[in-house]
């Protein structure tokens, strides 16, 4: 059963302000759905609490698992160069920053990214991607030459890991197929401006929205800095959020 919720999930605040606007954060709290579910009866329930000026956010991870997008880790055991690109992510990070966010990367995780993009580029990912970003790092230059060369949106990878919700944190989560396009079609079938954002402990990022989206990107963006729909067994993949 869907249900949009009037209170924030636990350790997290309903209200949010960016600029000069406050925004309400009401998390959706939805059954667990199934690889390759239709969910568009969860968007009829939150039409029925839109009001005009709303958008919601929904969790990449959800929309990737309604489109079948998946990879169970039975397919994942991490070869030689999943080995080596861990070790020279996890040692980039830091071990403060890994330690907020393990599922950043993991084995599995660089694997699954592997069978995307390709062995042959992958590897010139390493040997050439991760040096220069380690050498501009440096003098303070934060640019993802290791993403970049890889490319196939590889970053967007998810899990699996031990945190996420079972029976998912078996699975890794590839990108979504066209965020921009689910979203249109969210807003022209139900009339609800949408945005698709990855967010988790450590940064937010908005992958793809409606064209009437109420709001910048940016600022989408920055009404989920704190992670409102939590990194646990919420069950709050979408955030229906209103100007107050």
């Amino acid at each position: 059963m869907t249900e949009v919720k009037k209170q924030p999930n636990g350790g997290k605040e309903l209200e949010i302000k960016v600029g000069k606007d406050i925004f309400l954060r009401y998390p959706v709290k939805t059954h667990l759905i199934s690889i390759k579910e239709d969910i568009t009866p969860i968007y009829e329930e939150i039409k029925k609490e839109y009001q005009k000026g709303d958008f919601i956010a929904i969790s990449e991870k959800f929309l990737t698992i309604s489109e079948g997008r998946v990879m169970h880790k039975s397919l994942l055991k991490p070869g030689i160069l999943a080995k080596i690109i861990y070790r020279l992510i996890r040692f980039n990070m830091g071990e403060k920053a890994y330690k907020n966010d393990p599922a950043f990367a993991i084995p599995e995780k660089i694997q699954a990214a592997i069978f995307v993009t390709g062995w042959w580029r992958m590897f010139l990912a390493t040997i050439i991607g991760l040096p220069l970003t380690a050498i501009l790092k440096i003098f303070g230059i934060k640019k993802g030459y290791f993403y970049k060369i890889a490319g196939n949106n590889i970053e967007q990878i998810d899990g699996p890991y031990y945190g996420a919700m079972p029976p998912f944190d078996e699975f890794a989560k590839i990108y979504p197929d066209n965020p921009d396009l689910s979203c249109q079609k969210i807003e022209d079938e139900f009339g609800v401006p949408a945005c698709i954002a990855d967010a988790n402990n450590i940064n937010v990022e908005i992958l793809g929205k409606s064209k009437n989206l109420p709001v910048s990107e940016e600022v989408a963006r920055k009404t989920l800095l704190d992670n409102p729909m939590g990194q646990g067994n919420e069950k709050t993949p979408i955030i229906l959020i209103r100007k107050k």
